[in-house]
């Protein structure tokens, strides 16, 4: 796991739909483009990178991000004028390096020679879905084939690729989605976000929704699903970095996000889940660490909460699966975030706690 001082900071410029060819059926193409001018301009980028510097603190390099829209489907153009709208910041010291979000069939040999003079850093794609079908019932216009050749070409310079990634999509089942997920894994990508699908107000899945032709995910489905795909990621070492949607005034907006899984701490949700699971795992494989009458949990500071769950859920529910049993956690920083110690010890009278010799630790 990356030291936080290691992340970037990183300061997003939105583009709103700028460069997308066309509506996905999953987008509100009037509520993504509120702004009335969606290319900035130079004076609101410097603007932007001031503010944000102040959150720099201890970390060592800082990326301007070109994000929510296709920036390659820009016109060059306009794509040249924002890339040259960063150079000065550059130059300055400012900032480190440039990245966007793009769809795979817009990287080609053709807009990577547009951007090479540039310091790209990273480029992360809109993958969404390795699955054909599934992809053109979502609306998105492209294969799994421009996807395998966007990072092929990516490949070739020295940037950090990123893949962004949908579960809940129309047409999509567990089968199809694990799928999809391991080969998307299997291209090697840098890091993933995940996003959970969310029925908005004007998009074309508002009327499949309201004919019953689309049915949401539920909070506890999405969860346990991208607990999977996580998972997947992880083995293949791809790290996650993002799982779920950003939280904002308009995900709260009942009139603006009709259904889907909407929870502003989605990832908490699913590293509790998986943290869960793993103490479940562990005990039910050692029946000997349950002959112990109490239970020594020890995880990463930074992962207590994670461990204990919502509203303290993860606890609870370890209490109603192994009712013979008290729980102690303890915290250890040599520990990852990702892992979890188990040991079983015995109380004696006077309160104090004696490890027993013959109760294995996990």
């Amino acid at each position: 796991m990356m030291n936080p001082q290691e992340k970037p900071l990183i300061i997003p410029i939105f583009i709103p739909h700028s460069g997308c060819p066309h509506q996905c059926a999953f987008c509100n193409q009037s509520i993504i483009t509120q702004n009335a001018r969606p290319i900035p301009a130079p004076f609101e980028i410097q603007e932007a990178v001031r503010r944000y510097l102040q959150f720099k603190r201890g970390r060592k390099k800082v990326e301007i991000a070109f994000f929510g829209g296709n920036f390659l489907g820009l016109a060059p153009e306009t794509l040249l004028c924002l890339l040259d709208y960063a150079m000065p910041l550059i130059l300055e010291n400012q900032i480190d390096g440039i990245r966007f979000s793009t769809r795979p069939d817009t990287i080609t040999e053709k807009t990577l020679r547009l951007i090479a003079p540039y310091p790209v850093s990273t480029v992360e794609i809109g993958v969404q879905s390795m699955n054909d079908d599934v992809l053109k019932a979502s609306g998105r216009g492209h294969t799994h084939l421009d996807t395998v050749n966007a990072l092929g070409l990516l490949r070739q310079i020295p940037v950090k690729i990123g893949v962004q990634v949908m579960v809940g999509l129309p047409g999509d089942n567990e089968i199809v989605l694990l799928e999809s997920t391991r080969r998307i894994a299997g291209l090697s990508p840098d890091f993933a976000r995940i996003y959970p699908l969310m029925v908005l107000r004007g998009s074309p899945m508002e009327k499949w929704y309201a004919q019953g032709r689309y049915h949401p995910l539920d909070l506890s489905e999405a969860v346990r699903l991208v607990k999977k795909m996580y998972q997947i990621f992880r083995a293949a070492g791809v790290e996650v970095i993002r799982m779920g949607l950003q939280a904002s005034e308009m995900m709260d907006d009942p009139a603006t996000v009709l259904a889907g899984p909407w929870h502003p701490a989605f990832g908490h949700l699913v590293f509790s889940g998986l943290l869960y699971d793993q103490v479940c795992e562990k005990l039910d494989r050692c029946p000997a660490l349950l002959s112990a009458g109490s239970l020594k949990l020890t995880v990463h500071p930074r992962s207590l909460s994670r461990l204990r769950g919502e509203k303290n859920g993860n606890m609870k529910n370890l209490k109603m699966k192994y009712p013979k049993h008290e729980f102690e956690i303890r915290v250890d920083e040599h520990l990852s975030m990702d892992e979890i110690e188990i040991c079983g010890y015995d109380k004696i009278n006077t309160g104090n706690k004696r490890p027993s010799g013959q109760i294995p630790s996990l």
